[in-house]
Formats: structure tokens, sequence, C-alpha cells
């Protein structure tokens, strides 16, 4: 059940960028002089675009090596999966399930996550609580996608011993970087507000 009355039917707004309650008719914060929009224009269009230019992405990201190690002169490419798998058959169990989680899991939770909130957006929600709370985990969890890129980072930096051991960043670091970077955007586009104004719509009607 959702309530009759919100902050923009008396005539209000928040700025999404200091969060400073202001008429809906401003065109400029008068705290900080960012552009006023009631809500997010076209938040759902946007968001949509992004979430599908990630998921394009996250094809070659998977695919492509995300990392090259060169062991006495012979060099070997390893694929996200590939090194999870590299990681559970040596034994390091947790390390392959953080990197599986952040690199795998999250990524693919966020896409399906942001795909489902708008068409919630757009076709409204009789509880839209829940909505709101799975795109705070969305907003939250995202970032540690990175998880992946910043360990090949550490290592390229740190391990470099010539032709004995070496790390090099393969093509699905800079592939999958930019999918975590998209699908961060992709949250930040998206209005969470709009789930309440679907259902409050559908509760008039």
């Amino acid at each position: 059940m959702t309530s009759s009355s919100a902050a923009i039917d008396s005539g209000l707004t928040s700025c999404h960028t200091c969060y400073q309650l202001v008429s809906t008719g401003a065109h400029r914060c008068p705290r900080c002089h960012s552009k006023v929009h009631a809500r997010v224009p076209q938040s759902v269009q946007r968001t949509m675009a992004l979430v599908m230019t990630a998921a394009i992405l996250y094809i070659p990201a998977m695919a492509l090596p995300m990392m090259t190690t060169v062991s006495l002169g012979t060099p070997m490419d390893s694929t996200v999966i590939g090194g999870v798998i590299v990681l559970w058959n040596m034994g390091s169990y947790p390390v392959a399930a953080v990197i599986f989680i952040a690199s795998v899991f999250v990524p693919v939770g966020k896409l399906l996550s942001l795909s489902i909130l708008c068409w919630y957006a757009s076709q409204g929600s009789s509880n839209p609580k829940q909505p709101t709370t799975m795109y705070r985990i969305t907003e939250l969890v995202g970032k540690w996608s990175m998880t992946d890129v910043f360990v090949v980072a550490i290592l390229v930096a740190l391990i470099r011993l010539g032709d004995l051991l070496s790390f090099y960043p393969g093509l699905a670091a800079l592939t999958f970087a930019s999918v975590v970077i998209i699908t961060m955007v992709a949250a930040e586009q998206f209005d969470p507000r709009l789930l309440w104004d679907t259902a409050r719509a559908a509760e008039n009607e």
C-alpha cells in the first residue's frame, strides 16, 4: 500500500546533486546551482541503453584473456572463468569464490536487477518497497565487481621478473572495467522514485 501524497504533489522535488528540497518550477538548485528535474529525464530509456551496452561488452570480457602469465618464457592466457578454475584446482577456494562472485555473479546479477527495475518502473508494482530495496542493494554492490581488475593491476605492477615470471593485462581487463563502469552509471541514471510514481498511478486508477 503506497501513500497518496508525495513531495511532487506539493510542487517540490530534491536536487540530484546536493538533495536540497526545491520547487519543481525552479531550473537551478539555489544551493549548488545544478539543473533541477522533478524526475531524471528518460531515466528508464537511458538505463536500459546502458544495460544493453554493458551486456554486449560482457561477452568479450568473459571470452577474451583477462591476464597473460609468462612463466619460464612460456606465455599462458587466462580468462576470468579459467582463472577461477585454476585457483580452485590449486586449493585456493576462498580466492576463487571471491573472484567468481565479484566477476561473474555480481555483474550478471546487476544487469538482471537493473532490467527488472526498469520493468517495474514502466509497469508498476503493488509493493514498491521491494524493488526499491533491490535498487539500493544493486547500487551498493556494483562497485565490488572491480575486484578482478584490481587483482590483475596489482599483479602486473608488482611482479615483473622478465621471462622467469611476469603478468600482463589482457584485453578482457579493459572490456570488463567498461562493463563495471557502465553498470555503475546505469544505476545512477535510474530514478527509483519512478517505482513509487507508477505504483501510485496504478493505485489511483
